[in-house]
């Protein structure tokens, strides 16, 4: 499992190891695996002999980082030059120690060291703001950022993107977009969380000795393989239909019969042991799944289930609002998405005593929060935290990066590392809250029914795309192929 943590708690952390270090130890830890990092992208685009490396430096540690890393390049025969970005403002140590190894040091405004190198450049080190930065870059930075990656050298930040927020994930200015990232001790939130993920490129983790001084509850967290396979559900011998689960699917109406059809796909293929359908599309649905249960309703008449699935394909007439009423009213788990988020009363999903999930987009988390999209866009893990807490709910807000917050305090969000942009396609969320809720049915706390539904939503799509454009019901079919990989 990835972990990730706050600005504050790293510091803290970091604080606390240096204490016990000499001066300068824990420095030259980062910048001996900034290095190498750097180093393994030199060699795959030929050798770090005679490569040609730009620093854009800072003032601060993580400038001290990219000096003292950009000297050990230049003893392993590349040509190094440090930009400074305040002008004549960097750390003095790595200063130093860069001119020791034979580097040069300049300030943005002079003439640009590539001209002396055939105009040509090997890597960009982004080693400008780090993770006390705020906002996004000053001008001067963006135009110096702008000049040296211009030319396509590959960029690979220090500890993270310069001009994201570390904690949050938001980008609210100019930033560095890296093609890798380098960062120290843990993973920061930034990392891991749109809009400023998608700048942060590959990840590489370096161990610095901070694990012994980080709490034991991360601010995040990713599930891997392993994790998703330790919660999905396995029948054992004396397993049945009933005890492997049942999960009811409210979904569907005469405008949107194909919603009703892919959730119960995402369902059957989800883990329980039966499905039970109920609304106007139980034609559509039997036509498509013969073995699903199907009900005129009301859901409470339908039939014993272990968990409600309420919302895709609905609509907001009369049946849709007593359809979702009478969900909530029972005792099991219930999720709620599409349609059935807008006829939603907070204070009736806070009363329930059983679990609720709710799966929005971002429209939908913005309508449900009273602000505008382009707000839960930016701020993704503030919107999720916020429905999480006024629904006293499950919230796993789907997006670019797809997000799982529970209502209890202290609990780290989840973020799904499996996403893929070929899931931006009409239904694929049916299937999501089809698959989900079978696992709430099948006995998965909602955390983590939500946190492997994504997870499994994710590795199917992109097993059914393969770089191609794919629609929902080839979601639902690769979920197979998903969970066989997980189990592996």
């Amino acid at each position: 499992m990835r972990t990730a943590y706050s600005v504050s708690t790293v510091r803290a952390a970091e604080q606390a190891l240096m204490a016990r270090l000499p001066e300068g130890a824990l420095m030259q830890r980062a910048a001996a695996g900034l290095a190498a990092a750097c180093a393994d992208v030199l060699r795959r685009g030929g050798r770090v002999y005679g490569s040609r490396v730009v620093l854009l430096v800072g003032s601060g540690d993580n400038g001290g980082d990219a000096l003292y890393a950009g000297a050990r390049l230049a003893r392993r025969g590349a040509g190094v030059v440090s930009v400074r970005v305040s002008p004549g403002r960097a750390h003095e140590g790595g200063t130093a120690a860069l001119l020791a190894a034979g580097g040069r040091v300049m300030d943005g405004g002079e003439a640009a060291p590539h001209r002396d190198w055939g105009g040509h450049i090997d890597l960009v080190v982004d080693g400008i703001t780090g993770i006390g930065g705020r906002g996004g870059l000053r001008p001067e930075a963006a135009a110096v950022v702008e000049h040296y990656t211009a030319h396509g050298a590959p960029v690979v930040a220090v500890d993270l993107p310069s001009g994201v927020e570390a904690d949050t994930g938001e980008v609210r200015g100019a930033a560095v977009r890296a093609d890798a990232t380098v960062t120290f001790g843990a993973y920061k939130p930034g990392l891991l969380v749109d809009p400023a993920a998608e700048r942060a490129g590959a990840l590489h983790l370096v161990d610095i000795g901070l694990g012994a001084e980080l709490p034991d509850v991360p601010d995040l967290e990713a599930l891997q393989y392993a994790d998703v396979a330790a919660l999905l559900p396995v029948p054992a011998a004396e397993s049945d239909k009933y005890r492997r689960g049942v999960v009811g699917i409210v979904a569907g109406s005469a405008r949107y019969p194909g919603a009703a059809v892919l959730a119960v796909s995402g369902a059957l293929r989800g883990g329980a042991g039966a499905v039970r359908y109920v609304g106007p599309g139980a034609d559509a649905v039997i036509a498509r799944h013969p073995e699903t249960l199907v009900h005129a309703g009301p859901p409470s008449k339908a039939g014993r289930v272990q968990a409600w699935v309420a919302g895709p394909g609905l609509g907001d007439g009369t049946d849709a609002v007593e359809a979702v009423s009478d969900v909530l009213a029972t005792d099991v788990p219930v999720l709620v998405d599409a349609d059935g988020l807008r006829l939603l009363d907070a204070d009736v999903v806070r009363a329930r005593t059983a679990p609720t999930v709710l799966t929005p987009h971002a429209g939908e988390a913005a309508a449900l929060l009273g602000v505008a999209r382009e707000e839960v866009e930016a701020g993704r893990l503030a919107a999720v935290r916020a429905l999480a807490e006024r629904f006293r709910a499950t919230v796993l807000l789907k997006g670019s990066t797809t997000l799982v917050a529970s209502p209890t305090p202290h609990t780290p969000v989840r973020v799904n590392p499996t996403g893929t942009p070929w899931l931006a396609t009409a239904g694929s969320g049916d299937v999501l809250s089809g698959l989900t809720g079978s696992l709430l049915a099948a006995g998965l706390a909602p955390r983590d029914a939500a946190s492997a539904g994504a997870y499994l939503h994710g590795l199917a799509a992109r097993h059914a795309s393969d770089g191609s454009p794919v629609a929902a019901q080839d979601v639902a079919e690769a979920l197979v192929a998903a969970w066989r990989d997980v189990r592996a």
